[in-house]
């Protein structure tokens, strides 16, 4: 092989992985022997050349395992001592345990599969840098473990989360993601021109509106995990580009769901913690259900002091927002005053598990009227560790009421309320008119759930490639 340009192959024949040798030779006395040749690959983490002896650590994916080379044994040994930290490579050989105790594949051959021309740093300590560590995920993974165990931990949380949703009768479906009115969140939208109809769509906000049709179609159980899109800001908790779980469920209410909800997340602790009892931010935490219910004046009572509900007069909710640093805007009704007033002094509090119930109907243009009185929803929050985990309620099936709220968005809009739809949308209140069963559903946000059981403060540790500015020059 020449040193300025290697002969890559196209294929190498990998038999096993790092963990399946040190699962399956772990035995090995020092300095015994196992017969048995196996091919393994990855990139080269550590050389201590020694002589006419060479060590390397290989790691992939699963882990890693020592290879063992030597002048007398190995071919292009003097070339294999000259690898970078960072080659890959493939490499076969016996399984042994050197007499110092070290289970590895004494190397008869290798091949060069990659060259890394870039360092990875000294010795692979780590890179520390943020910005690096986001900006090229490439070298985070390899270069910090633990960017990888929440990677997998990711991949695990969404698969058991399928599974358990199929267990329960529940249909995976798929949306659109390109939708010609944003609708089905309050969220400001992505705006994209399709060149063929002439024609802007919105990157979806939400796949709600399209699900429910599905519920009107006959699917009584449908659930989708998928990229949302919001043109909002970023900060700890968010990123425009996220990953959200939302189901729907026919003949069911806010009720129904919070058990489903609750016990679904209970249940992916359990699948990939092996336990409901976390500690977050060095705090512990219960997820074992059930999880308390508590109105949203309830909590701000118990956290503030403040005996204030959507009934309550709006002069006297200004005075109680002023109190606690809040700049009330006039269109605000009482409703969304009462939910800056819980924002601000009692949900990043609430340490929970806990659902936050009953809603105003004025923040809640999707969900049913409470039937206990006008004013409210039958809303929920589920909130965990001082943050929102998903949001849910009983789904409003009623088209005439359905328009009137999205005209009521449509008017905020015109008022210069960019995060609520312009239009309204006519196909869904026909879909409506077709007929919605009772129904109650939620959104689950997948990196916040991620979040919470790798005990990660940042969302950008659980995206594989948060939203960055891009680099100039």
């Amino acid at each position: 092989m020449s040193e300025t340009t290697p002969e890559i192959p196209y294929r190498f024949e990998r038999t096993h992985q790092a963990a399946e040798i040190v699962e399956g030779w772990g035995g090995l006395a020092p300095g015994e022997e196992s017969g048995v040749t196996v091919g393994v690959a990855g990139r080269i983490m550590l050389s201590r050349p020694q002589g006419k002896l060479s060590f390397a650590e290989l790691r992939d994916n699963s882990g890693a395992v020592q290879l063992f080379a030597g002048a007398k044994w190995t071919a292009a040994f003097d070339e294999f001592v000259k690898l970078n930290l960072g080659d890959w490579i493939g490499a076969k050989g016996e399984v042994v345990r050197t007499q110092r105790g070290e289970l590895s594949v004494k190397v008869a051959e290798w091949e060069l599969l990659a060259q890394a021309r870039r360092n990875f740093g000294d010795k692979w300590r780590g890179v520390t840098d943020t910005e690096m560590r986001y900006r090229q995920r490439y070298v985070d993974l390899w270069a910090n473990e633990r960017s990888r165990e929440i990677m997998n931990l990711r991949s695990d949380v969404v698969r058991h989360m399928r599974r358990r949703l199929w267990e329960l009768g529940f249909v995976e479906v798929e949306t659109p993601l390109l939708h010609p009115i944003a609708g089905g969140a309050t969220a400001r939208p992505f705006v994209t021109h399709h060149n063929a109809l002439d024609t802007d769509f919105f990157l979806r906000v939400a796949p709600e509106l399209y699900l429910k049709r599905l519920v009107v179609g006959g699917f009584d159980k449908v659930f989708e995990i998928g990229r949302i899109f919001r043109n909002e800001g970023l900060s700890p908790r968010h990123n425009p580009e996220f990953t959200m779980l939302e189901l729907y469920q026919a003949y069911a209410d806010y009720r129904d769901t919070m058990v489903v909800f609750e016990e679904l997340v209970a249940g992916l602790a359990m699948d990939v913690l092996g336990t409901t009892l976390l500690t977050y931010g060095g705090r512990e935490l219960d997820l074992t259900t059930p999880w308390r219910r508590a109105s949203m004046a309830e909590l701000v009572y118990e956290a503030s002091g403040f005996n204030v509900d959507v009934r309550t007069p709006r002069d006297e909710l200004v005075r109680v927002a002023g109190e606690v640093g809040i700049e009330v805007e006039e269109a605000w009704g009482p409703g969304k005053i009462l939910l800056e007033i819980y924002e601000k002094t009692t949900e990043p509090e609430l340490w929970g598990p806990v659902f936050v119930i009953d809603y105003p109907a004025e923040v809640s243009p999707l969900a049913r009227r409470h039937r206990d009185g006008v004013d409210l929803v039958e809303r929920y929050e589920p909130v965990v560790a001082g943050r929102e985990l998903g949001n849910g309620f009983t789904e409003l099936t009623d088209p005439d009421e359905q328009r009137l709220r999205f005209e009521e968005q449509a008017e905020r809009a015109r008022a210069g309320d960019d995060e609520e739809p312009a239009e309204i949308d006519e196909d869904y209140i026909r879909a409506l008119e077709y007929g919605l069963p009772p129904t109650s559903g939620f959104g689950l946000g997948v990196d916040r759930l991620v979040m919470l059981f790798g005990d990660v403060a940042n969302i950008r540790e659980v995206i594989a490639f948060p939203t960055l500015r891009p680099e100039r020059g």
